[in-house]
């Protein structure tokens, strides 16, 4: 696919960002927008300012005057879905009307969707065509994953547009390999320097009691909280500090460093992580470290940690039976499960969980067993939380026994 080069717009950092989350299926509840909470975290960690996260309906009218507002207040404006070939799919003509150009078919982007359906078999319907207009101002963002390019446009006064489609596995790779690139370019965020550190097994109170209020009420560095299902991240950002003449007198990077290894040195054995870490990514690492490989067998949690670990590659089996398979938490044989779930599937560790929740709480048991080295560990927790978020904290704590134990272990 080509893209259409434009001429440089007027220099403008890119400090302060809206998103737009469009379709109606976002409004009606039908589905979750997801890539709003991601761009949001990629625009912030990068020092830009989020002002706001808004879902729309498939309404023309409203969706060109959010436009037309956030051009208006904000450096760049990132929408996402409303790109497909269906006359609801109204996100390109909002855009359109809002900055007063008409949008046309391209032929270079009209070349590359024919050839696409050409290589699958069919001819391209003509409702696809939309997907190749472009206007005047707007370069065509590849979509290597779907038949909807998206749209960098650029404004007179420096300011951006950015369309993307919604489905994830469309808009992550465009955004990471294609948007961000650019957007970095131009002189992405204010010079702040942002680390994010991932804590686990300690609330958020007690975090904030132990970092203390002169720390968290710094204005530089800032220091935040950010509770979430699988972490407590504790978000520091630092920009440089200046004397009154403006001159650099401690680097961005010198303040954050400094911030960082305070928040580790009073958050000891809580910081596991940095950064976008999944509990995945540190199940492989401590698996990788100690050379095993690991079968799973859950009850009760309806597969939370196998779904948690899928993508690690030393998992070899996961099992799960039902919630209602367990009551008697206490009483379940989870140490002779891990070494048989171990021998069935050949591998050298086997992790066994059981948790039951009721309407205030789960209890969990896990153990983590090693047949031929002859070892088992057991954890038996009680989590605050219940229903199917205490089982998807079941998964998360017995993922962080068994880095814990890989790591001692072996």
């Amino acid at each position: 696919m080509t893209v259409r080069r434009q001429p440089p717009p007027q220099h403008r950092p890119i400090r302060t960002a809206e998103l737009l989350a469009v379709g109606s299926e976002l409004t009606a509840g039908e589905t979750r927008d997801t890539n709003g909470g991601e761009l949001a975290r990629a625009l912030s960690l990068q020092g830009v300012s989020v002002r706001r996260v808004i879902a729309l309906p498939d309404d023309l009218v409203l969706v060109t005057a959010s436009f037309a507002e956030a051009l208006s207040t904000v450096d760049v404006v990132v929408a996402t879905g409303g790109l497909g070939p269906t006359p609801d799919d109204l996100t390109r003509e909002a855009l359109s009307a809002a900055i007063g150009e008409v949008p046309e078919v391209d032929p270079d982007q009209q070349a590359w969707l024919r050839d696409l359906f050409a290589r699958r078999g069919m001819a391209l319907p003509e409702l696809n065509l939309k997907q190749a207009w472009l206007i005047p101002s707007a370069t065509a963002i590849p979509n290597p994953n779907g038949t909807a390019p998206g749209w960098w446009v650029d404004r007179p006064d420096g300011r951006v547009a950015i369309l993307l489609p919604g489905p994830p596995r469309e808009m992550r790779p465009m955004w990471r390999d294609w948007v961000m690139p650019r957007l970095r370019d131009r002189g992405l965020g204010d010079g702040r320097l942002v680390r994010m550190l991932r804590t686990y097994g300690i609330g958020e109170s007690r975090v904030a009691e132990l970092l203390g209020e002169p720390m968290l009420r710094a204005a530089n560095p800032v220091v935040a909280t950010y509770a979430r299902a699988d972490w407590l991240d504790v978000r520091i950002s630092a920009v440089d500090e200046r004397d009154a003449g403006g001159r650099v007198v401690r680097p961005a990077l010198q303040v954050l460093e400094t911030a960082a290894g305070a928040v580790r040195e009073t958050l000891a054995g809580h910081v596991l992580a940095e950064g976008e870490t999944s509990w995945a990514d540190l199940v492989a690492a401590a698996a990788a470290r100690a050379g095993v490989r690991f079968a799973v067998v859950e009850a009760g949690t309806r597969g939370a940690l196998g779904a948690l670990l899928c993508d690690v590659p030393a998992l070899e089996r996961a099992i799960a039976h039902g919630p209602g398979a367990a009551r008697d938490v206490a009483a379940w044989p989870v140490e002779s499960d891990a070494v048989e779930v171990a021998r069935e599937a050949r591998v050298e560790v086997g992790i066994s969980l059981v948790a039951h929740s009721d309407l205030t709480q789960t209890l969990l048991r896990v153990a983590v067993a090693a047949p031929a080295d002859g070892w088992s560990r057991v954890l038996d927790l009680c989590l605050f939380q219940h229903g199917d978020h205490g089982r998807f904290r079941a998964g998360v704590a017995a993922a962080a026994f068994l880095v814990e134990v890989l790591g001692k272990e072996r």
